[in-house]
């Protein structure tokens, strides 16, 4: 079961989480509806490509990667999002879309919208459709060591 490796992570670190499972669903918004998760706490993963390189940026399910704004302060020359094919097998362990925003775990740098740090608890995908893990947002913070920048919008 994918959602073992994250478990037995959160666990080792003594992080305080819940599971929620609910019915399959492939997108963010309807993750949220499904789980009665206000889309701004869903925090969902979109792999992207900085200068050539993988990298994870994590936002509310609401919200959209604004490229421009993740180029600038990042401080990038190109950023572009990454097809499912380009990082299928750097995920194993999860299904295809359901990645956790623990980039760091995969080898990536993690970059978060500052409008999702602003909430105290957050809800991701568990490695599956059909799983959640809600977290306080410093543990997740803590564990992630994401950089923090202004690049989701509405």
């Amino acid at each position: 079961m994918p959602i073992k490796k994250l478990k037995e992570f959160l666990d080792s670190h003594n992080v305080e989480y819940i599971t929620i499972n609910h019915s399959k669903a492939y997108t963010a918004q309807k993750i949220a509806g499904s789980a009665h998760i206000p889309g701004k706490e869903l925090a969902k993963s979109v792999i992207v490509k900085m200068d050539g390189k993988m990298a994870m940026a994590v936002l509310p399910a609401s919200y959209q990667v604004n490229f421009n704004q993740l180029k600038i302060a990042s401080g990038a020359n190109k950023v572009e999002i990454s097809s499912e094919h380009e990082f299928r097998d750097v995920f194993p362990d999860c299904e295809l879309g359901a990645m956790p925003p623990f980039g760091n775990l995969y080898g990536m740098e993690v970059y978060v919208a500052k409008s999702l740090a602003e909430d105290e608890e957050i809800a991701f995908n568990a490695c599956s459709h059909t799983e959640l893990i809600k977290m306080k947002y410093k543990d997740f913070d803590n564990l992630a060591r994401p950089k923090i920048l202004k690049f989701s919008v509405k």
